[in-house]
């Protein structure tokens, strides 16, 4: 998406240990109970985070300057009511921006630049691995529909998914836990039975704050982000898709 919310390094509180510790015994005592994996989409199952960075500091550097990706990590996962690359460049420049302009062109230079892109490591191998296993899945996307449903028609996978829950579909996005928990609602399941697989701090924080266990995989935009509260945190898919079929005994 083009636009998300979170904190650049948010520190670990109390309430943060114990949602881990929490979700950590999620993972000891009933991972068997789980019925359903809910993935996020940007930066998850298609490596889209990049190219809007991107696209963004080419914005930035046409006015002389730089979008620390310390900062834009802020807006992971989310959207621009809380921190705003748009307000942070008019802050810096002193100028306003005709962005019904802006925001058109570089969505082209995205479009365009995603051109030939596939899905993430690892996405059809844990599709597969899941399946097998019985597990629904689902997508959770503080995007809009057009852009999430789009990309997956694109790339053929659509069908895999039994819900898609976007922007629209719930009354908050993330880092609210609203469309976390009208994906649950659509499923008929306990938010503690749906595992979430996110790559933002956002995302994180939203999936824990409807009661659902959150594995991390982070991308080269949100590597940065300190994940400590996360129940696991994985390098791709792929290592995921092992961790599922360790479980059920396949090699």
């Amino acid at each position: 998406m083009l636009g998300e919310i979170g904190d650049d390094k948010p520190g670990v509180t109390e309430k943060g240990i114990l949602v881990a510790r929490i979700v950590r015994s999620w993972h000891k005592a009933s991972m068997n109970d789980l019925r359903a994996v809910l993935f996020d989409f940007d930066g998850i199952l298609v490596d889209t985070e990049w190219a809007i960075y991107q696209a963004w500091c080419r914005c930035f550097e046409e006015e002389g300057c730089e979008l620390p990706l310390s900062l834009y990590t802020r807006c992971i996962g989310s959207d621009f009511a809380t921190w705003s690359p748009k307000t942070y460049l008019q802050e810096l420049t002193g100028k306003s921006f005709d962005w019904t302009v802006l925001d058109a062109e570089r969505q082209r230079e995205i479009v365009h630049e995603l051109t030939d892109e596939g899905v993430m490591d690892g996405v059809h191998e844990l599709i597969e691995t899941l399946h097998k296993q019985d597990i629904s899945l689902g997508v959770v996307s503080s995007s809009s529909h057009h852009w999430v449903d789009g990309w997956l028609d694109q790339l053929n996978i659509r069908s895999h998914f039994t819900h898609v829950v976007c922007r629209g579909d719930a009354p908050r996005i993330k880092p609210a836990p609203d469309l976390w928990i009208e994906a649950a609602r659509r499923f008929t399941l306990d938010p503690k039975h749906c595992l979430a697989i996110e790559d933002s701090h956002n995302g994180l924080v939203s999936a824990q704050a409807a009661g659902m266990p959150v594995w991390v995989v982070p991308n080269r935009v949100t590597s940065v982000l300190d994940f400590s509260s996360a129940e696991e945190r994985f390098g791709t898919l792929r290592e995921i898709a092992h961790r599922f079929r360790a479980r059920a005994g396949v090699a």
